[in-house]
């Protein structure tokens, strides 16, 4: 390698620096929340029940035996309204069959409900810790805020998460490898 392709690395590879450096600048801060709060939702189902409460097991399992639907909905709703003290509107309903239960989440709150799929009766009432992580890591928490149903921060957030953790992988990668390159051509 000649002194100017070597110059020519050698500029390329400050320029890589210059990005690497400026876009990290940047996005610290981001990095962090997400690491963070990564790092939580990994361990959710193992935090003891601080982010996120142990599936209960209800009384029967033989889906034939439960209550309607629409008879655990209005439970799930009359508990809502007893502890908010307003309506709540149904975010999700899961059904979890191997344990006799069906789990409830509302719109808008962090108020999560394990009921009893055949006898109706409430086995767990939690604040959902895990869902608040969630939405901190994803960017969600933003269009909650903002009352944005449409989602747009949480697309610009984590497409800008995306790239910048792309970017600095290819520029992390070019300023080790880059040194190592150029050491290599002047040794030859």
């Amino acid at each position: 390698m000649n002194k100017i392709e070597i110059q020519d690395h050698a500029k390329r590879l400050r320029i890589h620096r210059k990005l690497h450096r400026i876009s990290a600048s940047f996005l610290f801060v981001f990095f962090i929340f997400m690491a963070t709060t990564g790092t939580f939702l990994g361990w959710k189902k193992h935090s003891g029940g601080i982010l996120l409460k142990e599936n209960q097991v209800g009384t029967s399992t033989n889906l034939n035996r439960w209550l309607s639907l629409d008879s655990l909905q209005n439970i799930a709703l009359k508990a809502f309204q007893e502890e908010k003290h307003s309506r709540g509107l149904i975010d999700r309903m899961e059904i979890v069959p191997k344990n006799g239960i069906i789990k409830f989440t509302f719109l808008n709150s962090y108020l999560g409900l394990q009921i009893d799929g055949a006898s109706g009766r409430i086995l767990v009432q939690e604040t959902r810790r895990s869902d608040f992580l969630e939405q901190v890591h994803d960017g969600s928490i933003i269009d909650r805020l903002f009352k944005w149903s449409n989602g747009t921060f949480k697309v610009i957030y984590t497409s800008l998460m995306g790239v910048g953790l792309l970017l600095f992988s290819i520029t992390g990668y070019w300023l080790w490898a880059g040194p190592r390159r150029i050491r290599r051509k002047m040794e030859n």
